[in-house]
């Protein structure tokens, strides 16, 4: 194991648990072999799927290397996914062989529908692959997915680099990203966030969470916490190493020790109630008021 990894990995080990292990393993796993020139064409494709999905149901997302992910709530009781896939190499011949690997299937069981995305990125998926140019293993794409699910959902997410964005759904809600921009919107549920390089901002939609609470961890980077006016919970936030945490919200007060200091926070909110668990490893945390009827 490099120093590199040895110290990611260090970086946000809390209580003797390793809080980032598995972004740390998928950023390895999804690592493209270096290419020293840019392919010169570029093929961007579309594809719609549906299947239907009840309310409660779980959904999940292994994403492609890079790209974007994009999931909304709706009132229908399926899931649609829209995928823009962007291949690029150096000639036509090159992409309709790549094209034949970088994809993604959907697999539905019952309540529960999975996108898969395979590639070039995936070795033991390539084994299969016999007579494959190793000069193509390396070449960049990426899948940009729009997703809609019922608002009561369970969501599992592994996504690649590339940002995320949640929003108008309520579950028990699980992210993990080697790298992103990360935007979420929610009122409640169960929320575990992982993500290795990156900002995740939280925008907390009601004046108490409904639900357990939301746990999330940065390793390099920032966390934004946005909470409406006279919001009500129990807070806790954490920097590990280097940063500091910058509170402008009113109405935190100390629930126990260390209280509320630049590096750490045990704080409570209004009456208290969902907990929310901040963690960064190298960054800052923002903890700051929004107005709950402005625009998304």
């Amino acid at each position: 194991m490099t120093k590199p990894t040895v110290h990611l990995l260090m970086l946000l080990a809390f209580a003797g648990v390793v809080l980032l292990l598995p972004v740390a393993a998928a950023a390895q796993k999804q690592k493209p072999t270096p290419v020293n020139n840019p392919p010169s064409l570029v093929r961007t494709t579309t594809r719609n799927e549906a299947r239907r999905l009840g309310y409660g149901g779980t959904l999940t997302v292994i994403g492609a290397p890079d790209g974007s992910i994009t999931i909304e709530g709706w009132s229908r009781s399926e899931v649609e996914v829209r995928a823009e896939i962007q291949l690029r190499a150096d000639s036509e011949q090159d992409l309709d062989r790549i094209a034949l690997y970088n994809a993604f299937v959907l697999d539905d069981d019952f309540n529960h529908v999975s996108v898969l995305t395979s590639g070039t990125h995936d070795r033991v998926f390539m084994k299969k692959a016999k007579n494959f140019p190793k000069k193509l293993l390396g070449l960049p794409w990426k899948i940009d997915y729009r997703i809609r699910v019922p608002m009561s959902v369970d969501l599992d997410i592994n996504a690649g680099r590339g940002p995320i964005s949640l929003k108008s759904v309520e579950g028990n809600i699980r992210i993990s990203s080697p790298q992103s921009e990360t935007k979420l919107e929610f009122a409640g549920g169960t929320l575990s966030t992982n993500i290795g390089v990156g900002r995740v901002t939280l925008k907390v939609l009601g004046r108490s969470w409904r639900g357990v609470g939301a746990d999330i961890k940065v390793a390099v980077g920032d966390i934004v916490l946005e909470l409406p006016p006279g919001f009500s919970g129990d807070l806790d936030a954490d920097i590990l190493r280097i940063g500091e945490i910058e509170t402008i919200y009113e109405g935190l007060e100390v629930r126990e020790k260390p209280g509320i200091t630049k590096q750490k926070i045990k704080g409570r909110l209004g009456s208290g109630g969902g907990f929310l668990k901040l963690t960064v490893g190298d960054g800052r945390i923002f903890i700051q008021k929004h107005t709950v009827n402005s625009k998304q």
